[in-house]
């Protein structure tokens, strides 16, 4: 499992673990045991968000797991309904205070539209204020990076128009059958890091007969390969569980995808995701 001790580098040096813990769907009391096998597995990445309802909890893992504080890199959103400079600022500061850390090594505006209307209006102003809170957050050292989070190339675009720090992530829907490759470039382009967050799919894809028979050929589970497909892409993986089970199997990655392979998986396309395609992150809309 070397990949957890793997990292990247973000435009302002700060390093990020490559695989990280998804905490989405693990409510507040089952996410501080979470937090603590993961990182008792060696994890050292944890994502979480206001909108997940469980920042309490992930502080709590965080503050009582079995290695000290600053060797843990602890992301969370700001929620996507937050859209202008005071409430962006009152939410920081409560994000801080519910996790019980002295400081956030990530923070990320969740969407660029309040999920009620994700895709829909312009709420280029009010991401301008919500950026403006996050980049005064960063200078006085409660977050050391911050980022967004389903943002298109436009969303971006409208952003650094008055934006000071260009973000350090874009966190992005990106698994084997989804590779939004020209987003993916420009980003890479802009010294955006992305996380992929769902990198394993949902719904159908665990049962894809392509994907299938690929992990067959590696000689690895499904959720192995889409993981290694997403590390090797250049983006975070952050896969989602509270299994301790699957956090050892998710980071038990350490083979190679050729890249004739690497092509047939950027070029599928695999987006029947079940129950969850009700969610406007998969839907789109």
């Amino acid at each position: 499992m070397k990949i957890l001790n793997e990292t990247y580098v973000l435009s302002d040096s700060v390093e990020i673990p490559k695989l990280g813990l998804g905490t989405w769907f693990i409510n507040d009391d089952q996410v501080v045991d979470a937090v603590r096998a993961a990182v008792e597995i060696g994890y050292r990445n944890i994502d979480t968000a206001q909108a997940y309802g469980n920042e309490r909890g992930v502080g709590e893992g965080v503050r009582t797991a079995s290695v000290p504080r600053e060797q843990l890199f602890v992301a969370t959103k700001l929620a996507a309904e937050v859209k202008d400079y005071a409430g962006a600022v009152a939410s920081i500061d409560q994000s801080l205070q519910l996790i019980g850390l002295d400081y956030l090594d990530l923070m990320l505006i969740h969407a660029p539209q309040p999920w009620e209307d994700f895709r829909g209006g312009d709420y280029a102003d009010g991401n301008r204020e919500a950026w403006r809170a996050l980049e005064e957050a960063y200078r006085a050292g409660k977050i050391h990076a911050i980022g967004v989070s389903n943002f298109l190339q436009a969303d971006l675009d409208s952003l650094l128009e008055t934006a000071e720090i260009i973000p350090h992530v874009n966190q992005l829907l990106v698994h084997a059958g989804n590779t939004p490759s020209e987003l993916l470039a420009y980003c890479k382009s802009k010294n955006i890091l992305v996380e992929a967050y769902s990198p394993i799919g949902h719904g159908a894809i665990l049962d894809h007969p392509e994907i299938q028979a690929m992990a067959e050929k590696y000689g690895v589970t499904v959720p192995q390969l889409c993981i290694r497909y997403t590390l090797q892409l250049g983006t975070v993986s952050l896969p989602k569980t509270g299994n301790p089970d699957h956090m050892r199997t998710n980071a038990e990655v350490d083979f190679e995808i050729t890249e004739a392979d690497m092509t047939v998986l950027r070029d599928l396309k695999a987006r029947d995701y079940g129950e969850h395609a009700a969610f406007p992150v998969f839907s789109g809309k």
